[in-house]
């Protein structure tokens, strides 16, 4: 097949500009590196579009952690078009990578609607994935958005965990329920829900133990916390939300599939996105799920965990501009 022929230079708009944009970028500057070495020699006739560049680029979507399927399907998707003479430059060819990855990603971009009140979101996750800090960024998020927020500790198994959330709480200046380290997890959560309903909050986060999803017995005690809390509210709770480690790869995909058979997991939030080139990992969560993702994690500071917009995503792993430079 023919070299594509330099594409000339064109200005792209992102769909969010400014400074968050930027930061968003530069945060996934690990991910977009490892994507980039697909588009390596694609200007200036040092590379066809043959055979062999798709693999190329095939195994850059699969080293972004993307996943096989996503990416053989995103391959096979943008190869007919180039069959079909639809893609005629460098920058068609790009743009139909770009539209695929939409398509993945279009059940995970979902406007909120917290239709409940209290709205009882239950957060789970395996150790380690900062769940208890995602959890007051959350909080924060929320009250920026003009909502009472109030705290349950039910992470009763660390002494530590319910220390970590008082502390979140006093800064906030938000209630947090909590009991002593060995308590009935479930319990915290009743009392958590009959003190939301008390106080009129707008949201109840339900803090939860952080365990591997080959505990047993601590996945039973997610159940009956499930349990405990639909005896006072059948809806309850409205969203159990899990939080996902970018870096763990395509492990995240195990941690979700087992904690979704045993609670029902509605939405996911990725964090530590900004710390591995593995970021591909949300589309492979997106084509296998089509769960919304909530928010996204770049960073340690309250902004850097931001609600998910696909647009936003793409634009920073994909930029136009950036990856259709020419090397001259």
């Amino acid at each position: 097949m023919p070299l594509f022929n330099k594409t000339k230079k064109t200005e792209y708009t992102a769909k969010s500009s400014g400074t968050s944009q930027s930061r968003l970028s530069e945060r996934l500057s690990k991910t977009r590196n490892a994507l980039a070495r697909g588009f390596s020699g694609l200007l200036g006739g040092a590379h066809e579009i043959d055979a062999e560049w798709f693999d190329d680029m095939e195994e850059a979507l699969i080293s972004a952690d993307l996943g096989v399927a996503p990416s053989a399907k995103i391959i096979r998707r943008v190869k007919r078009a180039v069959e079909r003479k639809a893609l005629r430059s460098a920058e068609d060819l790009l743009s139909a990578i770009r539209d695929e990855m939409a398509t993945i990603l279009k059940p995970c971009d979902q406007n909120w609607a917290l239709d409940a009140r209290p709205y009882v979101l239950l957060v789970v996750g395996v150790n380690g994935v900062g769940k208890t800090t995602t959890i007051a960024k959350i909080a924060q998020w929320l009250m920026a958005q003009k909502k009472s927020v109030m705290l349950a500790a039910a992470d009763t198994f660390r002494a530590a965990a319910v220390e970590q959330l008082t502390r979140w709480g006093e800064r906030l200046q938000v209630p947090v329920i909590a009991q002593a380290q060995g308590s009935d997890a479930a319990a915290v959560a009743h009392d958590a829900l009959l003190s939301a309903r008390a106080k009129s909050a707008d949201v109840l986060i339900i803090d939860t133990a952080g365990r591997q999803h080959t505990q047993t017995e601590l996945m039973e005690q997610l159940r009956k916390m499930k349990r405990v809390l639909q005896k006072l509210e059948p809806a309850a709770p409205h969203e159990v939300l899990q939080v996902l480690d970018a870096g763990t790869g395509q492990n995240a995909l195990s941690q979700l599939e087992h904690f979704n058979q045993a609670v029902g997991v509605n939405s996911v939030c990725l964090t530590k996105l900004d710390g591995t080139a593995k970021g591909g990992i949300l589309l492979a969560v997106a084509d296998k799920f089509a769960l919304p993702v909530r928010f996204i994690g770049v960073g340690e500071g309250a902004s850097d965990l931001r609600p998910f917009d696909k647009h936003q995503f793409i634009d920073a792993l994909l930029p136009v501009a950036d990856m259709l430079r020419s090397p001259n």
